[in-house]
């Protein structure tokens, strides 16, 4: 009987002496999500079966957290292609975060986006959709074509940059040439 005693006592003793907190506790059985990154990056972009883009870039990162997303840090180049397969327009940035649930990619800082007629967009900020198959901005863009540079606030063009539209044309410059 004294034994039993003795060994409930114990036991008592072990089991108030024990405290766990609370957080570390959930934190030993919280999922940890990782990044996986890609190094040489060429990706190609489809549609119904057609191939509509390349995309290349040193690094790639994937986050999978609350929101799946995708990060090109150190520039991305991307070639569109036409239904035949000609490139008829080009994109360069130093930095790109792709939203996989909405389809839309951000594109920031030193952005250029050419056509095949010589035209070319340079913006610090571009939205690109790849379910419209279009780019917008509300920020300032420079725009040179073969015989004019114009300056605006905002654009939207399609990604083939054939036509585009500035919201608000801040200034223009006809070239001459000699």
């Amino acid at each position: 009987m004294i034994r039993l005693i003795f060994v409930i006592i114990l036991s008592s003793i072990y089991l108030m002496s024990c405290e766990n907190d609370e957080k570390k506790v959930n934190a030993l059985f919280e999922k940890k999500l990782g990044v996986d990154k890609i190094l040489n990056v060429t990706s190609y972009m489809s549609q119904k079966g057609k191939m509509k883009a390349k995309l290349t870039a040193p690094i790639m990162l994937r986050f999978q957290d609350t929101s799946s997303r995708i990060e090109l840090p150190k520039t991305l180049h991307i070639d569109f292609y036409d239904s035949i397969m000609h490139i008829e327009s080009k994109l360069d940035a130093l930095f790109a975060r792709y939203y996989e649930n909405d389809n839309k990619v951000f594109l920031q800082d030193s952005i250029r986006v050419y056509n095949i007629k010589g035209d070319t967009l340079f913006c610090k900020e571009l939205w690109w959709d790849q379910r419209l198959q279009k780019f917008f901005t509300e920020k300032a863009v420079r725009i040179h074509t073969p015989d004019m540079i114009m300056y605006g606030q905002g654009l939207s063009a399609p990604q083939n940059f054939k036509t585009f539209e500035i919201y608000k044309v801040t200034n223009s410059v006809i070239r001459v040439e000699n």
